[in-house]
């Protein structure tokens, strides 16, 4: 059985992102009063009272930059929450944020999209992403909100 795993934003980004964002706006962190927000950061929703920051980030950008591909027009920025402050990262290996509707689209190694496909079901999650990497083109996954079109994470094989 493949196994695939949920890629939080990796620590040496967050680093950067912490301090100036992939739109090259300096953080503004704030008390999340109310809790729920996605985190990017350590993949799960935020509690009440802790402090978060919503900061634009271009993910398939960066990944693009350590491969050497070119996602040409897919490359795009947009807003995840983070922790303010640095955060120990995710407790397990769970597939986060499943319990809503979410695209899964597939990128191929050259930062190509590769198609999408819309998950309703939290059941359903993994045997789509089984579905998606059982094309050999596809390099990695994101995971999005459908509401906003938001990114996640980033899925790969494990």
């Amino acid at each position: 059985m493949t196994t695939h795993i949920a890629r939080p934003i990796e620590p040496a980004v967050l680093k950067e992102l912490r301090t100036a964002d992939d739109a090259g706006r300096p953080v503004a962190a704030v008390t999340d009063e109310e809790g729920g927000a996605p985190l990017r950061c350590c993949l799960r929703r935020s509690e009440p009272g802790e402090r978060i920051a919503l900061v634009s980030y271009a993910p398939l950008r960066r990944w693009a930059a350590g491969t050497g591909a070119d996602p040409g027009a897919y490359d795009e920025q947009g807003p995840v929450f983070v922790h303010a402050e640095e955060c120990p990262g995710p407790a397990g290996d769970a597939l986060p944020f499943t319990d809503a509707h979410r695209v899964l689209r597939r990128y191929s190694s050259a930062g190509r999209i590769l198609g999408g496909r819309l998950v309703t079901d939290a059941d359903a999650f993994r045997p789509a992403l089984a579905e998606a990497f059982a094309d050999p083109e596809v390099a990695l996954v994101h995971v999005r909100a459908v509401e906003y079109g938001c990114f996640l994470y980033e899925v790969r094989r494990g």
